[in-house]
């Protein structure tokens, strides 16, 4: 009851400001709260707090503004990778800010993210989607240009057993590369599987959602990150 109470204090202070996206640090704290993991972070109001924060967790950072305004932050200037020193972490929170001023009229800024940067792996997707119809729809596919430009992608109608859940994972056609592929490690099947599953549960759990994005999500063996995660309400 603990782990759902403070879902829904997210969920009702979005509702409060008028938010129907929850904002990025938001739904990685839902994601936590549920036992998947993400990247180590820390919500920064001010230059001070994210030189300290870099500090705390160590380099190399990424670093994302936080909008509720801005969807795609890539687009506006509004993410730096690969920050490796305080230097560039200065130099890095004035640009972001300096960018999405200057191309989001009126922009309301909650902060600038900090977080560890994750090492490469094989990524892949999910997402739900509630259908009028059918209700919460569970979907799975690799990351990068297999979701964006192939569509490699499988759905399921949650809420889903285990065995949907491994269906979904050996019906797309770059299934191969979850076994590794040039380098990177295989991916541990069972980690998969159990994230499909807790986002289908997640997808009953709270009908207050009515889109989830987890994209990329990075995996190397068991260890499974979500890099960016977008939550969107009814």
């Amino acid at each position: 009851m603990e782990r759902r109470a403070k879902v829904l204090e997210i969920i009702e202070l979005a509702i409060k400001e008028g938010r129907k996206i929850l904002l990025e640090h938001e739904a990685k704290l839902i994601c936590i709260e549920h036992g998947i993991s993400t990247p180590k972070f820390f919500l920064t109001k001010s230059l001070d707090e994210a030189l300290n924060c870099g500090a705390i967790l160590g380099y190399p950072l990424v670093m994302k503004v936080v909008s509720p305004n801005i969807i795609h932050k890539s687009d506006v200037g509004g993410v730096e990778i690969n920050i490796k020193n305080e230097s560039e972490l200065y130099s890095a929170y004035q640009r972001i800010l300096k960018n999405v001023i200057e191309r989001v009229p009126n922009v309301k800024i909650f902060g600038i993210l900090i977080e560890e940067m994750v090492p490469d792996g094989v990524e892949v997707a999910l997402g739900m989607v509630r259908d009028h119809s059918f209700g919460p729809i569970i979907m799975f596919g690799l990351g990068g240009i297999f979701i964006e430009v192939l569509k490699d992608v499988s759905f399921r109608v949650a809420p889903l057993s285990s065995v949907d859940a491994e269906e979904m994972i050996n019906e797309i056609k770059g299934r191969k590369i979850l076994n590794g592929f040039r380098g990177k490690p295989p991916v541990d099947i069972n980690t998969l599987k159990n994230t499909i599953l807790t986002l289908s549960e997640l997808s009953i759990t709270y009908p207050e959602f009515f889109q989830i994005d987890l994209n990329p999500i990075i995996i190397r063996g068991k260890d499974l990150r979500v890099v960016d995660a977008r939550i969107t309400l009814h």
